[in-house]
């Protein structure tokens, strides 16, 4: 589908709404048509109809995007034409910047300070589990710039069109739900500072984290990158100054090495956790190289991405596992994490008895770090409300963008006064369903298809063409309900997970990935022969 200019496009809408204006053309039936030529719509012909709708309830709304010099485009395949951005740095920093921030830290404290491993062993996992959840993300963000399909389009060829758009909810509530999380823990962090009559109330904290977010994710990729290109600095230098009061306050010892079948237990435990947060942007991967040329080296782009994901994952969870372990150490710093989490703990290290006026300060740039976080999920929010129905393909873009910080602001303000623990246990299940999809889009991939070359990406919006998803459907059930058996949360302990170690051990994305990889391969032949697509 060849394209036009945002300005070709605005041209044409213009025409329709002078055409309506004209008295003889209203008279004209609904149905007729005018060939317009190409165009950006979801419609597969390039054919505009001339209805009283032409013309677009939201033609003001995009031309002032395009007067911001903001995205303008959805779900629709961006074509080779639009495919002018060359830069792998831009797409390895992306997730350089999304995972060099204080979620990332905080998530390392929980081994030893939840599930009671010593420092080696958390290091160990960390690494582990990380490259274990990160390869996919590096892995679909080549099919991005090959095919010019997000993700979650994507996905109707690699799990089945009804199975993708049952990912797209889920994703919907997923990307709202961390959002959630993250603004909240930050809005902890900046209330601590200046405490007294001037300190930043909550509600304030999650306004100031959601708005900044908005600002960013409104304007789209090209301002998205630009955006993450440079944000890790701060956050960089900030965690380089932890290190340092950390080794001057002398609290942090590695522990001592445990094992046995409750060691087993936690360690799962604590992977899981790390392999959801590792593999969380799976869903997101192809969004962001979409305007990537087609001929870029696919290794080259895998290769970066796995680099620029690896760092800061490790560099994050290490330390926050570092910090925690001197909280388990130090009663004062304990306390700390009692009364605010490993927010309070990073508060313990860099102000009292530290760096006062320049820690708090720290500790600001380190609760700003959860814009670089959020922005993926808020970007590609708008994108996966547009995959589930064609009615709301639509809606700009940006307007669902919009939407979705708006529902995780009106979430956010409660939820730090009331129910921030539930999200985030909430979170921590729904973070299964990542597995399961990369499971099965990968059986999809190279036993079915066989390779790239066993697309034909002009069926993307083509419902005749496109999998039905029956054995992707079937998967993510048996999926489910292996991920029930074997997860260990604080509220659910599975029947198989109970058995292993005192507290049970989390096999849930194991058993999850695993009983759907072997469903999917079971029926999708069944489904390929008895329906031919």
């Amino acid at each position: 589908m060849s394209s036009l200019s945002d300005k070709n496009v605005y041209e044409i809408q213009d025409l329709e709404m002078d055409l309506e204006r004209n008295s003889e053309f209203s008279n004209l039936p609904n149905d007729k048509k005018i060939d317009l030529g190409p165009t950006f719509s979801n419609e597969p012909a390039s054919f505009i109809e001339i209805t009283e709708e032409t013309g677009s309830k939201f033609s003001f709304f995009n031309r002032l995007a395009s007067q911001l010099n903001a995205e303008t485009k959805g779900i629709e395949r961006i074509t080779d034409e639009e495919k002018t951005d060359g830069s792998i740095l831009d797409a390895t920093s992306m997730w350089f910047s999304a995972n060099m921030v204080i979620s990332a830290y905080t998530l390392g404290g929980i081994g030893p300070l939840v599930y009671g491993l010593n420092f080696g062993t958390c290091v160990l996992t960390i690494i582990f589990f990380s490259i274990l959840g990160l390869l996919p993300v590096a892995f679909f963000s080549i099919f991005g710039a090959k095919f010019g399909l997000r993700q979650m389009v994507l996905s109707r060829f690699l799990i089945g069109n009804s199975t993708a758009r049952i990912i797209a909810v889920i994703n919907v509530i997923s990307s709202v739900g961390w959002g959630v999380v993250n603004s909240v823990a930050s809005s902890q962090l900046l209330n601590m500072v200046n405490q007294g009559h001037h300190s930043c109330p909550l509600w304030a904290g999650c306004v100031i984290i959601i708005g900044a977010t908005i600002l960013v994710t409104f304007f789209g990729y090209s301002y998205i990158h630009a955006y993450e290109r440079w944000s890790w600095v701060p956050n960089f230098a900030v965690f380089l100054v932890i290190i340092a009061r950390l080794h001057m306050s002398g609290n942090f010892s590695g522990g001592e090495w445990t094992s046995g079948p409750t060691t087993a237990g936690n360690v799962l435990s604590f992977g899981c956790a790390i392999f959801g947060f590792a593999t969380g942007w799976t869903v997101y991967a192809a969004d962001y190289t979409v305007y990537m040329p087609r001929d870029t080296n696919k290794f080259k782009i895998f290769f970066s991405l796995v680099g620029g994901l690896s760092f800061p994952l490790f560099f994050c969870l290490i330390l926050g596992a570092a910090s925690a372990m001197g909280a388990v150490n130090n009663p004062t710093w304990n306390d700390y994490y009692q009364n605010n989490g490993m927010g309070g703990v990073t508060y313990a290290i860099l102000v009292p008895d530290s760096l006062h006026g320049f820690g708090e300060f720290c500790c600001v740039l380190l609760a700003l770090s959860t814009i670089a976080n959020n922005i993926p999920n808020m970007y590609s929010i708008g994108l996966a409300v547009q995959a589930i129905w064609e009615p709301l393909a639509k809606v700009p873009r940006a307007i669902w963008t919009l939407a979705g910080n708006a529902a995780t602001l009106a979430i956010s303000i409660p939820a730090c006064y009331y129910f921030d623990g539930f999200m985030e246990d909430f979170m921590n299940s729904i973070g299964y369903y990542l597995a399961i999809y990369s499971a099965t889009a990968l059986a999809e991939h190279f036993i079915f298809r066989r390779g790239f070359k066993g697309y034909n990406v002009e069926d993307w919006d083509d419902n005749s063409k496109l999998p039905m998803g029956i054995a992707g459907c079937a998967a993510l059930f048996v999926g489910a309900f292996g991920v029930a058996l074997g997860m260990s949360q604080t509220y659910w302990v599975g029947e198989i997970a109970r058995h292993i170690g005192e507290y049970g051990g989390d096999i849930g994305f194991e058993l999850g990935a695993g009983w759907a990889f072997v469903v999917y391969v079971i029926l999708r032949p069944l489904e390929i022969k008895y329906i031919g697509r």
